[in-house]
């Protein structure tokens, strides 16, 4: 009977080690899509991205035009994991969009989002959230209408939650806020306990067959762990062409560059031939 016990308690043991070796071994990468329900183009692009091609988790904009379409194509693709993309900024020219919540001390005089965080060449320091005299308590009201208009339209849906341009290092408390909210409502904020490191899969092309050259090398060339590679489909389209602002009027040709790449059969013999396994946040948290 001992001996029994041994032989079983040796192969159980085996089995771990050679299951625990080969996910060590393992290459996996998260292909998110951000930014759909922005526009109709992007929502178009980013449901592509997941049905031909490389996309496993896709992050929506809640106070968008483009919202509730967005809602409606992800409802018809159950398997495509879900995130919030939180939205404090507004950065295009000519299509903009505000806040859900009664917030002043976040919006311009028309009441829009400020284009971006952060003072730059493009954008002095009164058309900037940081520049402003911003109310936390209105940004955590803000955060928490557009946490809870996601999971009411997308309910057992949502994995994760992040904000649009980088807002958490805007300031340690939007951080902190961040964090905590992710913890009341579920949602993971960091993909940081899992070692996943950032995938930097076009190898700074941005526009037409570099871009897919690129990321072919660079899915030939990665080792094992865990990747993220975050990135904004889009199609070259007459909307698309009408969004841009200073410094980045080539949206439609980019974006359109990154459905491209994303979608192209070379992409996917590469991923097939090596066994690199196309994840979700909800698959690593899992």
């Amino acid at each position: 009977m001992l001996n029994y016990l041994k032989f079983f308690l040796i192969l159980f043991w085996s089995i771990i080690l050679i299951d625990t070796h080969a996910q060590e071994e393992d290459i996996r990468i998260i292909f998110r899509a951000d930014d759909i329900g922005s526009s109709h183009t992007a929502n178009l692009a980013c449901i592509d991205a997941y049905k031909n091609g490389v996309a496993r988790s896709v992050e929506i904009m809640v106070p968008c035009p483009w919202f509730l379409e967005a809602v409606k194509m992800l409802k018809e693709l159950p398997g495509y994991d879900v995130g919030i993309h939180l939205t404090m900024t507004s950065e295009w020219e000519n299509i903009k969009w505000g806040p859900l919540t009664h917030a002043p001390s976040l919006t311009d005089a028309d009441g829009y989002f400020f284009p971006t965080y952060w003072p730059n060449d493009q954008f002095p320091p009164e058309r900037t959230f940081t520049g402003n005299d911003w109310n936390i308590i209105e940004v955590e009201q803000e955060l928490r209408a557009q946490i809870e208009m996601a999971m009411k339209h997308l309910a057992g849906r949502i994995s994760h939650m992040g904000i649009h341009m980088g807002g958490t290092s805007a300031d340690p408390r939007i951080a902190e806020l961040h964090e905590r909210l992710g913890k009341e409502y579920g949602l993971v904020t960091s993909l940081e306990p899992y070692n996943v490191k950032f995938f930097n899969g076009f190898k700074g092309a941005r526009l037409g067959e570099e871009m897919i050259i690129n990321l072919v090398q660079a899915l030939e060339e990665v080792g094992p762990g865990n990747y993220l590679f975050i990135e904004h489909p889009g199609y070259d389209t007459s909307e698309m062409q009408a969004i841009g602002h200073d410094g980045y009027y080539d949206v439609a040709e980019n974006r359109e560059g990154v459905t491209k790449a994303w979608t192209d059969p070379r992409v996917m013999e590469v991923i097939e031939r090596r066994g690199i396994q196309l994840i979700s946040y909800a698959d690593l948290i899992q």
